[in-house]
């Protein structure tokens, strides 16, 4: 049976050094309206799936949480789902964020809240230095114009970048800056969507000693767009590839390290913490996609170190845990030491892999349970049944995805709510879905599914389309209220609609503002 805690039990509990889960079972866009400081994303719909990786200890405190712990709620079945699976310690949040709420606690707008607080932080404390776009075009203009680096990953940069921008994640800088300025004099300006980024960007490279002027884009291409400049789009100008580190970059990398308090580990002590079973241990390989497809170590995880230390809570579900970072082996890198340095000043627990690729460190892979396969039909089945009205269709992809084409008749539909869209389908239903084993487990919730048949569409909608299939086009297809899935507050920034850059903006100007005195405590900003 789960046990149910009141609000300031587990207020407590965040802060008394234990590790512990504090996950919102409610869909992302629900998550992004409203949440605890220290909420960690993890949809109902995706449950199975994302658990064993950001929770790989089943043996750790859980407390789970919906809008008010209603008896239909999703934080109910994900507990007991939880408990199936093996997890050991798993709680409720008493009220939901309702009783945190009336507890008089803070609940806070947005997503990766954690990390961008303390990127607001850490330029009031380190003074970090910024130019608005209005100067940073004056200075492109000139007659040495300055270098511009978007910290983003290689996507964002090509949906929209300042003009003459070029792509270096921030994990990357540390390793490839020198090939991307001309010498020790240029100016470089880092750039990003908002503020964070920008701001740790530029600071990575003041920690590491640069001696060329640093800057941060004040806020971004948002800033950039809300002067009225033109922003590029699809460009690919990018990073290269065949950089390794030099002594001196190893060097600069290990001492910004040590300063923060990182230290580092042997494979066989890794091993030992995992294997005790005592603490949660995440093995992050903070290097590019490539450089991980094309070898990396068993039971690591990609967490390329820009995007670590901007969503942190995307790869690290548990506070208080114990964080493995590695880079290649060459005197253990200057990413994963870089990276290190940034999630101790966040307060977690990082430490250095030593000899990183060549370690041999070999762990378990936190994978998902099996899920009994639904039965597949082809495309060409679905359009005989859809003619001969013997078939429903449910679309359990994004609401974005189904809105962007779809099925003729489709009912886009989520795993929460899946019993109440079942009431409209008849009794042979075929699922549509990128990964067959959600439609799966949202058939296992279901009381009572014998006198149904389920099916999976083989290949899903690329099969269909790439069969003939016609697909429906229809953006104002879902109301927001049925659009649980989809964070309003974040997107509608990106489409041009400078009212929601402003209003961004000004809630990252806010956070620190938000916090109280035991989460801004937690935050260890270097000091210049």
């Amino acid at each position: 049976m789960t046990h149910t805690i009141p609000a300031a039990t587990l207020k407590r509990w965040l802060h008394d050094g234990g590790e512990i889960a504090l996950f919102d079972i409610r869909e992302h866009g629900q998550y992004g309206e409203g949440h605890p400081f220290y909420a960690v994303p993890l949809p109902y719909s995706v449950l199975e799936r994302d658990v064993g990786r950001l929770a790989p200890n089943r043996r750790v405190r859980i407390v789970l949480f919906d809008d008010d712990d209603g008896e239909r709620g999703p934080a109910r079945a994900a507990a007991a789902r939880l408990a199936g699976l093996g997890y050991t310690a798993v709680h409720r949040l008493e009220g939901g964020v309702r009783g945190w709420q009336e507890a008089g606690l803070v609940l806070f707008k947005g997503v990766n809240v954690p990390s961008k607080a303390f990127g607001e932080l850490v330029e009031t404390v380190a003074h970090t230095p910024h130019v608005s776009a209005a100067t940073l075009l004056e200075w492109q203009r000139s007659a040495k114009p300055p270098v511009v680096l978007d910290g983003r990953p290689v996507s964002e940069f090509a949906a929209m970048s300042i003009p003459g921008a070029a792509c270096c994640p921030n994990g990357e800088l540390a390793l490839r800056i020198d090939s991307l300025v001309p010498d020790d004099h240029t100016p470089i300006v880092i750039n990003c969507a908002g503020r964070t980024r920008s701001i740790i960007g530029a600071q990575t490279l003041l920690n590491l000693g640069v001696r060329n002027p640093v800057y941060a884009l004040e806020n971004g291409t948002q800033g950039w767009s809300l002067a009225d400049l033109p922003l590029e789009r699809g460009q690919q100008r990018r990073y290269r590839d065949e950089v390794r580190a030099t002594p001196e970059h190893i060097a600069a990398a290990r001492a910004l390290a040590q300063r923060a308090g990182v230290q580092w580990a042997d494979a066989g002590t890794v091993r030992g913490w995992v294997d005790a079973g005592e603490r949660t241990v995440y093995l992050c390989d903070v290097r590019t996609a490539e450089e991980f497809a094309a070898g990396t170590l068993p039971g690591a995880q990609h967490a390329p170190g820009g995007q670590l230390q901007q969503a942190t809570d995307q790869y690290i579900g548990v506070r208080h845990a114990i964080v493995v970072l590695f880079d290649d082996d060459d005197g253990d890198g200057v990413r994963a030491p870089v990276t290190a340095s940034w999630l101790r000043q966040l307060g977690h627990e990082a430490w250095v892999l030593e000899g990183g690729l060549r370690s041999g460190l070999a762990l378990s892979d936190p994978s998902a349970p099996n899920a009994v396969a639904l039965p597949t039909v082809s495309a060409d089945e679905l359009r005989r049944r859809l003619a001969n009205g013997t078939a429903s269709v449910l679309d359990l992809r994004a609401s974005a995805a189904w809105l962007a084409g779809h099925v003729p008749g489709s009912i886009w539909s989520i795993r929460p709510r899946i019993a109440d869209a079942l009431g409209r389908s008849g009794s042979a239903v075929t699922f549509i879905v990128d990964d067959p084993r959600l439609a799966a487990w949202a058939v296992a919730d279901l009381p009572s599914t014998e006198w149904r048949v389920f099916t999976v569409l083989e290949g899903g909608l690329a099969a269909w389309e790439a069969h003939g299939g016609e697909v429906r086009h229809a953006p104002e297809g879902l109301t927001p209220v049925e659009r649980i899935d989809f964070l309003f507050f974040v997107h509608d920034r990106h489409a041009g609609n400078k009212a929601a850059s402003r209003a961004y903006l000004e809630w990252e100007l806010g956070l620190v503002a938000q916090l109280d005195e035991q989460e801004r405590g937690a935050f260890r900003p270097l000091a210049p």
